[in-house]
């Protein structure tokens, strides 16, 4: 337990430590006063303990359930029962990611927040239950993205189009700290059952499940018109009432789940007393961890985000927006506890084959360079789809030509880096930044302007890695085939 908790604490302070120290030196380059310098700090500590609790009760608990969930529902062999079980898990686990409920309560003056965030959860689950589905038939995912984005692009066809950018971003919202292990856990275990599936075929239930909430969005923007969104301007931090808030919000994420272990420990898996406790305190320690974890993201960055976006953005010269945008970004992804658990979960699933130290670095210049790009779209006021459409072609074409492992986790990269500390910074970051840069155009839409391009940004972080990783898999296979050539060439010299 001890090393395990010393491991942890490492993983923490790498990740967090970076992004401390580059916010920290910008705050102290535009002389922000020290309350808010110490304010953001508390944050920082806040956030540093609660990752380490999250993950140490999160390995014990949601990851370890998940496989078993999975493993279970496959041996029954009753495909109305999976079809049940998938749905409801779909639903709860993105009912438990308190991102959702950020994006509903900024939209609320144009639909009501638990429309909004029912939704949301609605169209997770459908896509998570046809994600699991393509596992259980081993439907090539290269063809599934394929359909799945073309009838994408054709619902925005139908779209109020200040609602595109708001659709991207809630794919990204909903896989967070929560979502990430829990179905990358639960399509390992579906696979581990398989005995003619590798475990390879689990990638990709992540990155299809997040596209589940942009068709919901869009289909929502085809009944609502003109929406408006708030931001919370409020200047004084209530560190109590930002603690309550998580704790309430955390406590409607985790009860679902105990109450749901609680019934498959009774009429299925029937654990002995120790392991019951074990998985009790796990998800006692998940609570804790992720209450800490929100409050000190809320605490640290989501109030410094707006702030320094528009002290960015003031500074003589547009090329500073893209250039600390970029900077924030790199330092952001690689703090993500959603991104820790993923490039972990591939080193594990593939034997090492593709290591975190290829694989980080990977997501790390994608995603550097698309919020670069998307800063660039603000500052220019560039309409999204000039940007995604392409892209979307290209990772098609990518996903026809690659080993299937490639695209199976590029896309569920894409899900993983847009988790809670880029909603909490880099959104509210860019919002800032718009605010400054479109408040004084004297123009009618100034609202309209700043939802097109405040908005979008998770977009950009979930295309990024959906570009490099499979890249990266053009580059592996490439090697791969010329490794067997030399070989084959080399056995003939030899006879």
């Amino acid at each position: 337990m001890k090393k395990l908790l010393l491991e942890k604490i490492k993983e923490s302070v790498q990740a967090i430590l970076p992004l401390t120290i580059v916010i920290t030196i910008v705050l102290l380059f535009f002389k922000v006063d020290a309350t808010t310098i110490f304010t953001f700090l508390a944050g920082v500590i806040m956030l540093m303990v609660g990752l380490v609790i999250f993950s140490i009760g999160s390995e014990s608990s949601i990851m370890g359930l998940a496989k078993e969930i999975g493993a279970f529902i496959v041996k029954k062999k009753n495909l109305v029962f999976f079809l049940i079980v998938a749905l409801l898990l779909g639903f709860l686990i993105t009912i438990a990611e308190p991102s959702v409920l950020v994006l509903g309560k900024q939209f609320e003056s144009t639909v009501p927040l638990y429309t909004m965030v029912l939704t949301i959860a609605l169209g997770s689950a459908l896509f998570a239950l046809i994600s699991l589905l393509r596992v259980l038939f081993k439907i090539p995912i290269k063809y599934l993205i394929i359909v799945l984005y073309a009838i994408l692009f054709t619902i925005g066809c139908f779209t109020h189009f200040d609602f595109i950018p708001v659709s991207f971003d809630a794919g990204g919202f909903s896989t967070g700290p929560m979502a990430v292990p829990f179905l990358l856990a639960l399509g390992f275990g579906i696979v581990s059952t398989q005995e003619d599936s590798t475990s390879e075929d689990s990638f990709g239930i992540l990155g299809i499940t997040s596209m589940g909430p942009i068709f919901a969005v869009m289909l929502l923007g085809a009944f609502y018109k003109n929406p408006t969104f708030t931001v919370d301007a409020e200047g004084t931090v209530k560190v109590m009432a930002i603690i309550i808030d998580n704790l309430k919000n955390v406590a409607f994420a985790i009860v679902p789940f105990v109450i749901f272990f609680i019934v498959f420990q009774i009429t299925a898996f029937k654990y002995p007393a120790a392991r019951v406790k074990a998985i009790l305190l796990g998800f006692l320690l998940t609570y804790v961890g992720l209450v800490l974890f929100l409050s000190g993201a809320s605490l640290g960055f989501m109030k410094t985000g707006p702030y320094l976006g528009e002290k960015v953005a003031s500074l003589n010269g547009k090329g500073y927006l893209i250039l600390f945008g970029a900077l924030f970004a790199m330092v952001i992804v690689v703090a993500e506890p959603s991104v820790i658990v993923l490039v972990n979960q591939v080193q594990e699933v593939t034997d090492g084959i593709i290591s975190k130290k290829i694989l980080l670095p990977t997501i790390v210049i994608g995603v550097t360079a698309m919020i670069a790009l998307a800063m660039t779209r603000i500052v220019f006021s560039i309409n999204i789809l000039y940007v995604v459409i392409p892209v979307y072609v290209i990772v098609i074409i990518l996903a026809l030509l690659v080993p299937k492992m490639f695209t199976g986790i590029a896309i569920d990269s894409g899900a993983a880096v847009s988790g809670a500390l880029a909603s909490t910074f880099l959104v509210p970051f860019a919002i800032g930044a718009s605010n400054y840069l479109y408040a004084d155009a004297g123009l009618p839409n100034q609202s309209s302007l700043i939802l097109q391009n405040a908005f979008g940004v998770m977009a950009f972080l979930v295309m990024a890695p959906q570009l490099t990783i499979q890249i990266l898999g053009l580059i592996y296979k490439y090697k791969t085939k010329e490794h067997k050539i030399e070989k084959v060439e080399d056995e003939f010299i030899e006879l």
